[in-house]
């Protein structure tokens, strides 16, 4: 489906089209050995199980209900029944043994596995395009990192060998029984055709609840997001009553199907218990007749009555499993959504590779749209040579901030050309075109972690004494200086603790380390108060020396200096000159450079 077709809050929550199942099952490709191992040891513990009650019976039979008389060869009896004790005690370790380093390997590779798809999920996320960000919220992307990848973890990690191993039981166990005693072994299965029943209808009904209940998930975390980020706007608004009644509606919902789901396996469960109960019912009545008529042993009465408690245990643990199954399968088929959503935006295989980038940019006969129907700029062509500073100016919404978005390539044009030094920008790698552009955006981001790191954003080749300079051009040694720590000051998510002007200077210092070719400031002193902006200003003029610089500006007193100013207009370029020829001609330009005057 495209990305277009999706209305906002069904993105990421279509049905997966694919199988699941094998594509979860080609992660344990990898680690084949380790689950071999694993199937081996659940072998192992599957024969364990069946022969500790067969040891128990063939001691009831040959030293407890035997025929003997009284004091008759009691010390022989006594030293079977040690011996009977110590293979008993025997086959304990060997279970604990066993049992211990299958749960270390499997806990092991689950985590390994879970890593690799984390890893593999958000480098897939960080090559997306932006306008994927656009329509998708990003409460349901963090949903899919975190709480679907943990999920599907427990396929790895539990269930996969535990069916294998109850599969496996339950094999063993009706061949042995067979082979023990065909009539008691019958009786015994009676009740096998209702749980077969049951645990099919169990399975559908478990795979419609866990998917509902990962929607609301996702619905319920996609709603924190938000609204956590946006506080500060809900109690300026005095919206909490609000708000807390819209996130009661999430959390119910989430609740009510997470309590279908539960509902569905508190149903089955007792059933399957009142099956074996039924079960053993009738092999104690077959059973016992058998022991009064002779034709059947003691021991091999006991054998039966545990193995027909063993028998349906497994039974009972593979509806509980098939129920965390489907609510990993469910989550895989989100993540596997996720996965399989294309880049609109694609390198070419064989990228042209410049010496290097020296800034000429040529917009010919560029139309594009967000959407793909409405045009936000309608045939644009303009040229910027290398080291010249142009400014674009109108209205919101004339496509300013288009033209610098798709400068970056954060999105594609439907039709013209755009060209860095004559080489049109779909022949360039994004990584190519992105490094060698450092931009200044109105809105900074700010990460958690100090004032180094956010300069250097792990670019280790950028050095302490190359973020002191960037700093220092651009005046944010002013303020970093003065901080406790200085340039190791902790910073707090957003930089909520710095002012906008702060964040600002903190931002250009991060954009100047990087050395960019191609400079570009979106609304970069909007937010900054007087004194900032003539710091910012001061250092413009030595930072711009050497690059094209592009800004985009509603004060026009910011861009007066400008090589060229070009004036947009319901998304086409209407006027274009320097700041004199634009006044001189009483345009557009004029009339926007009169009323700010006023």
């Amino acid at each position: 489906m495209s990305l277009f077709q999706r209305r906002d809050e069904d993105a990421l929550d279509i049905h997966y089209e694919g199988k699941a199942v094998p594509r979860m099952l080609s992660y344990l490709r990898p680690h084949w050995k380790t689950m071999a191992v694993c199937l081996l040891l659940v072998l192992i513990l599957t024969a364990l199980e069946l022969y500790r009650p067969m040891l128990t019976g063939d001691a009831i039979d040959l030293y407890i209900a035997g025929d003997y008389a009284p004091g008759e060869a009691v010390e022989e009896r006594f030293t079977g029944l040690l011996v009977t004790a110590a293979k008993y005690a025997g086959a304990l370790l060997v279970t604990f043994i066993c049992n211990n380093r299958m749960m270390y390997l499997l806990q092991r590779t689950g985590q390994r596995i879970v890593y690799e798809m984390r890893r593999e999920l958000f480098e897939h996320i960080e090559s997306l395009s932006m306008r994927f960000f656009d329509l998708t919220p990003v409460g349901k992307i963090v949903t899919r990192v975190t709480n679907d990848v943990e999920a599907v973890h427990e396929l790895y990690a539990n269930i996969l060998v535990k069916l294998f191993r109850n599969v496996v039981k339950i094999i063993g166990l009706t061949a042995v029984m067979l082979a023990l005693d065909v009539r008691l072994a019958l009786l015994s299965f009676v009740m096998v055709p209702l749980v077969t029943v049951l645990t099919v209808i169990t399975r559908t009904l478990s795979l419609r609840a866990n998917r509902k209940m990962r929607t609301c998930l996702t619905a319920l975390n996609t709603f924190l997001s938000e609204h956590l980020s946006g506080m500060k706007i809900i109690q300026i608004f005095n919206r909490e009553e609000k708000k807390y009644q819209e996130f009661c509606g999430y959390s119910n919902a989430h609740y009510r199907a997470s309590f279908r789901a539960i509902m569905v396996n508190a149903v089955f469960r007792p059933i399957i218990v009142f099956a074996s109960v039924v079960a053993m019912a009738i092999v104690i009545a077959a059973g016992s007749h058998g022991v009064l008529a002779g034709t059947v042993s003691f021991g091999t009465m006991y054998i039966f009555l545990q193995y027909i408690k063993t028998f349906f245990e497994p039974i009972q643990d593979l509806a509980e499993q098939l129920s965390t199954l489907q609510s990993a399968v469910a989550s895989a088929e989100k993540i596997f959504t996720l996965l399989d959503e294309k880049p609109l935006i694609q390198d070419p295989e064989q990228p042209a590779k410049p010496a290097e980038i020296k800034g000429r940019i040529e917009f010919k006969h560029v139309w594009f749209a967000y959407d793909n129907e409405n045009f936000i700029l309608r045939d644009v062509s303009f040229v910027i040579e290398p080291g010249q500073r142009v400014a674009f100016v109108g209205a919101t919404g004339a496509g300013k901030s288009s033209i610098l978005n798709l400068i970056g390539r954060y999105y594609d044009i439907q039709k013209g050309e755009i060209l860095i030094d004559g080489i049109n920008i779909r022949d360039l790698s994004r990584d190519q075109i992105r490094r060698a552009i450092g931009q200044v955006q109105q809105d900074v981001f700010i990460f958690t972690g100090d004032v180094k790191s956010n300069i250097r954003l792990r670019e280790e080749s950028i050095t302490d004494e190359a973020i002191r300079e960037a700093s220092r051009q651009v005046n944010a040694d002013r303020f970093i200086d003065r901080l406790p720590e200085g340039y190791d000051e902790r910073v707090t998510e957003r930089g909520s603790t710095f002012s906008a002007g702060q964040r600002q200077l903190l931002s250009f210092a991060r954009t100047l380390a990087f050395d960019p070719a191609i400079l570009i400031l979106d609304e970069a002193t909007a937010n900054i108060d007087t004194e900032t902006e003539q710091w910012i200003q001061d250092a413009l003029e030595k930072l711009m020396t050497g690059r094209t610089t592009i800004m985009v500006a509603h004060r026009l007193s910011t861009i007066q200096h400008a090589d060229k100013i070009i004036v947009m207009h319901k998304g086409q370029i209407r006027e274009s000159g320097t700041h004199q020829e634009l006044l001189d001609q009483g345009g557009i330009y004029h009339k926007l450079y009169q009323l700010q005057l006023a």
